[in-house]
């Protein structure tokens, strides 16, 4: 299944994607894909509608607008420096272990939004990556091999960065990461039933029509299942909560000189079998 929403930031509404590619209203049937969805089994309960009633339901109008596939996540948690070339552009070792840093769940907007480049910011960056959305409870959870029946599915998640608030501002990276419209997310989300290897995705990034970032997921350090086994043990994830798991080489701070983004730029991103994102850039 390919979940999606729909409609004006703030009211969306949600949907599926139909066989025929066409996006399809569920709002009669669910209220939304959010936390309570996930955590009561809405998934299986989904599928057994959409296998009995998918014909009943009416096509979204072209004209609305994609907005991310799930409601305000309670987390939206980034996984640092997990690629290898990645950490070696950016001067750093790769991490004995995961590095974690977190995202304001509010930045959280749909895949074709505009982005802000943030007041006092002058070096927004662009990062495109897996995102792994969380399907129910996971405390202290006993082994990665434990981790699947967790995962609801997968999603492309653009960690948009100020690399001056980040690195420059002193203290932790949240600052240069949870600047309003720094987390675009989706098309869709694509159940995990449908990803047999989240890691092999090729995952590509271009800016302007040039490519930056032509990666995947195969060279992670650590993987989708790793990770959320990891992040159990220091925290209780929660159906919708999503992890960013960190993005593969090209980043703008890493290039000779370093290139960022501004106001007028254009960032189109696409990830094997989840889709792609355009969004154009605009001075907050």
């Amino acid at each position: 299944m390919r979940l999606i929403r729909f409609g004006k930031a703030g009211h969306e509404k949600p949907g599926v994607m139909g066989s025929g590619e066409e996006r399809l209203d569920c709002s009669k049937y669910f209220k939304d894909w959010d936390r309570e969805f996930f955590e009561s089994g809405g998934l299986a309960k989904l599928a057994t509608f959409l296998r009995q009633k998918q014909g009943k339901l009416k096509p979204v109008p072209a004209r609305e607008r994609w907005g991310a596939p799930v409601s305000r996540p309670g987390k939206v948690i980034c996984i640092g420096l997990n690629y290898k070339d990645h950490a070696a552009e950016s001067g750093m070792e790769l991490p004995k272990e995961p590095v974690i840093f977190m995202k304001a769940s509010n930045v959280v907007v749909g895949p074709y939004d505009t982005v802000l480049i943030p007041r006092g910011g002058h070096k927004t960056d662009w990062e495109v990556e897996l995102g792994v959305v969380i399907g129910k409870k996971a405390r202290y959870l006993k082994s990665a091999a434990d981790s699947a029946k967790h995962v609801a599915g997968y999603l492309i998640s653009n960690d948009v960065s100020e690399r001056a608030f980040q690195i420059e501002r002193c203290g932790q990276w949240t600052k240069g990461k949870s600047c309003d419209t720094f987390s675009p997310l989706g098309p869709w989300l694509t159940t995990r039933n449908e990803i047999p290897d989240p890691q092999d995705l090729g995952m590509r990034l271009d800016v302007n029509g040039v490519r930056r970032q032509n990666g995947s997921t195969a060279t992670m350090a650590y993987g989708v299942f790793f990770l959320v086994h990891y992040l159990s043990q220091f925290m209780t994830l929660e159906g919708g909560d999503v992890i960013s798991t960190g993005t593969p080489p090209g980043v703008g701070m890493g290039m000779k000189p370093p290139q960022f983004l501004k106001a007028g730029d254009v960032m189109e991103l696409e990830v094997d079998h989840l889709g792609s994102q355009r969004q154009v850039c605009k001075q907050a």
